[in-house]
C-alpha cells in the first residue's frame, strides 16, 4: 500500500500522492535524455502505479530534450494524421489544435497500438482555468459491480477519428479549428478494441472507452449509447479523477493505457500552449485473449499509425 507521505526512490527522487486513486508529484528530477537507469525505472514505476505523474519547474526542456526524455520510456511516434513539424515528434496542443478538447478521451485509440505514454509540457498557461483532468480507468473497472464487469468484458467497441467537431465546439467557427479537423480526418481510421483490456505491464484490467468510441459492436444504436454512458460514468466518478492546474514548466506524464483525460475549456480567449510527445504502445488484448482489430484503412504503411507487431487486421498491411 502506498503511503500519503513522499516516498524515497533512487537518488533524490521523491513521489508524493495528490489523489487517493490517481496522481502523484515527482520531485528531485531534472527531465531530459541523460537520466540514469535507476531514475528512469523509478519514474516508470511511479506512473504505472499512480497513472499520471507531474513534474514542476522543467522550464529547461525544449523539443529536443522533451523527445530525448520520451525515448527513455520507449519509441516516440508521430500523430497518425497531423503532420509533424520539422520531422519532430512533438505535437502542439493549443487553442487551434485540440487544446480545448472539453471531452473525456484516451489519446489516439482509433488505431490498434495507441500510445503507451503521453508526455505533456506547458509553455504558455492562462491566468485562470485551462486545467486538465485525468481519470483512472483501472480503478473504474475494479469498482464495477460484478454483473457490469461481466458485461464489459464481453463487449468490443469501434473507435474512429471521424466525428463532427461542431458537436464538441458548437460555438467555434474559426478557420484554424476547421482546418485542424480537416487534417485530423484526412485519413479515416476505424479500430475494434475490447472494452476491457489487460494491461501488459501491471496485469490490471482497464476500461477502454472515451470520445473516439463510435459504437459497441453487435448492438443497436440506443443500446450501445446507453451501455457506453453507464460504463463511462464510472470512469468519470470524482473519486477516480485528479485535476491539475498548470504552471509554466510543468510536465505531466501519464499511462495512456490506464487513463482518460479532459482539457477543460474555461479560460475564455486566453492562449494556452502545451507540447506533447507520445510513446508507441502495444495492441490491446481482451480478458479472453483476443487482440484489437484494424478495420480501416488497409493500405497505409504501419509506421504511419504506430501499429506494433501482433495487431490483427481485416486486410493485409503492406510491409514498412
Amino acid at each position: 500500500m502506498t503511503s500519503n507521505a513522499p516516498a524515497a526512490t533512487p537518488g533524490t527522487v521523491t513521489v508524493e500522492k495528490v489523489g487517493g486513486r490517481i496522481g502523484a508529484v515527482i520531485s528531485g528530477v531534472r527531465l531530459g535524455g541523460g537520466l540514469d537507469a535507476a531514475t528512469v525505472a523509478a519514474i516508470r514505476a511511479a506512473v504505472l502505479e499512480h497513472k499520471v505523474v507531474f513534474f514542476r519547474d522543467q522550464q529547461h526542456l525544449d523539443a529536443d530534450s522533451h523527445e530525448a526524455f520520451g525515448r527513455l520510456l520507449g519509441e516516440p511516434v508521430a500523430h497518425p494524421t497531423v503532420p509533424a513539424v520539422d520531422g519532430r515528434y512533438t505535437f502542439a496542443v493549443d487553442n487551434d489544435h485540440g487544446g480545448r478538447a472539453n471531452q473525456w478521451h484516451t489519446d489516439v485509440t482509433f488505431v490498434p497500438a495507441y500510445p503507451a505514454f503521453s508526455i505533456l509540457r506547458a509553455e504558455v498557461v492562462t491566468p485562470y482555468g485551462g486545467n486538465t483532468l485525468w481519470a483512472n480507468t483501472a480503478a473504474a473497472y475494479a469498482q464495477l459491480p460484478a454483473p457490469l464487469k461481466l458485461l464489459a468484458e464481453n463487449l468490443r467497441a469501434e473507435h474512429t477519428n471521424v466525428y463532427d467537431y461542431a458537436t464538441v465546439r458548437p460555438e467555434s467557427d474559426f478557420p484554424e479549428i476547421k482546418q485542424f479537423f480537416e487534417v485530423f480526418h484526412s485519413t479515416r481510421f476505424r479500430t475494434e478494441h475490447p472494452v476491457v483490456r489487460v494491461h501488459p505491464e501491471t496485469g490490471e484490467r482497464t476500461l477502454l472507452l472515451g470520445n473516439f468510441v463510435n459504437k459497441l459492436v453487435g448492438l443497436r444504436g440506443a443500446d450501445s449509447r446507453a451501455i457506453i454512458a453507464v460504463l463511462q460514468s464510472h470512469i468519470e466518478r470524482p473519486e477516480n479523477t485528479v485535476r491539475w492546474q498548470w504552471r509554466v514548466g510543468d510536465v505531466a506524464l501519464w499511462d495512456n493505457r490506464a487513463t482518460q483525460h479532459y482539457g477543460v475549456d474555461d479560460s475564455g480567449d486566453h492562449t494556452r500552449v502545451l507540447r506533447r510527445v507520445t510513446i508507441d504502445g502495444d495492441v490491446p488484448v481482451s480478458v479472453d485473449g483476443r487482440r484489437s482489430t484494424l478495420l480501416e484503412p488497409t493500405s497505409v504503411p504501419a509506421p504511419a499509425y504506430g501499429i506494433a507487431s501482433g495487431a490483427s487486421t481485416e486486410g493485409a498491411l503492406p510491409e514498412a
